[in-house]
């Protein structure tokens, strides 16, 4: 974790500058997602800053962050703005930021209603965890490069978020490697030892989750490693797809693979899989 000198009231600022850029990502629209973030109290204390809950994350001001201590105790409820704002409300993403905090010593934590995340979860609906390999902004990942998997846990989803903490505890423990936990037909939390890091890592993850879902799309199983290329830079088993084009045989071949292997490392092959397939089959004749 690294703080540095961010005081407590820099940590209003950056949240709401932070919640303005993921709503125009798409992240935080219609109320969703949250970010909190630690800095230090006047007194040199530490401190944890969280947006609130159920309000327009885009229109947030420094004044409505709620500041608590490092046991999750509220010091500091911000006052309530005249109608038609809501009374503020802490977030219910807090028992699962704190998970962050205290069993991966983030500095700052932001869950995300990403349509890319939630996707990512859907690509095999009996995967428990998302991966992918050999693709470049995995490098933004900490301890991970392009060579390397890069593995995302995914958890189900519950009817409130606070009721996803045991779920989400359990990931962070059995997932030491990850930076983030993805929750089914959700989002995604994502955590960092700094914000830079988790707005890095966030943007990263984001990337990946997308890349995934587009590849899947093309009967390309982002889990496993590309063919291995001859010194020509031609693929092994054949010319690239990228120059040449996938006509049937390729895509005979692609569906062989993904039956092989499934989307997740299941040995099943979709229907979704197949239908996908063919409509890239008929679209090459």
């Amino acid at each position: 974790m690294t703080i540095g000198n961010t005081t407590v009231d820099e940590a209003k600022g950056l949240i709401c500058e932070l919640c303005r850029l993921f709503y125009d990502q798409g992240w935080v629209g219609g109320t969703g997602g949250g970010i909190s973030m630690k800095a230090l109290a006047q007194d040199g204390s530490e401190r944890i800053v969280m947006a609130p809950s159920g309000v327009q994350k885009e229109r947030m001001e420094p004044r409505d962050m709620f500041v608590l201590d490092n046991q999750g105790n509220v010091l500091h409820t911000p006052e309530a703005r005249p109608a038609p704002y809501r009374p503020p409300k802490l977030s219910e993403c807090q028992p699962l930021f704190t998970a962050a905090y205290e069993l991966r010593g983030a500095g700052a934590v932001l869950h995300s209603h990403s349509l890319n995340a939630v996707m990512a979860t859907m690509l095999d609906p009996n995967a428990t965890e998302f991966c992918v390999t050999h693709i470049e902004m995995i490098k933004g990942i900490e301890g991970h490069g392009f060579y390397g998997n890069c593995v995302v846990p995914i958890i189900e989803n519950t009817a409130r978020e606070c009721e996803l903490t045991d779920r989400m505890r359990q990931a962070i423990q059995d997932y030491p490697l990850a930076n983030a936990v993805l929750v089914r037909r959700h989002g995604v939390y994502v955590w960092g030892k700094d914000w830079i890091q988790a707005k890095t890592q966030a943007e990263c993850y984001d990337y990946l989750f997308e890349a995934a879902v587009k590849m899947a799309q093309l009967g390309i199983n982002a889990a496993h490693p590309p063919a291995p290329l001859l010194s020509n830079g031609a693929a092994a088993d054949g010319k690239r797809h990228a120059e040449n084009g996938v006509g049937a045989a390729g895509v005979r071949q692609l569906s062989e693979r993904s039956c092989r292997g499934g989307w997740s490392g299941s040995a099943h092959c979709s229907a979704s899989t197949t239908n996908q397939l063919a409509a890239l089959h008929v679209f090459q004749l």
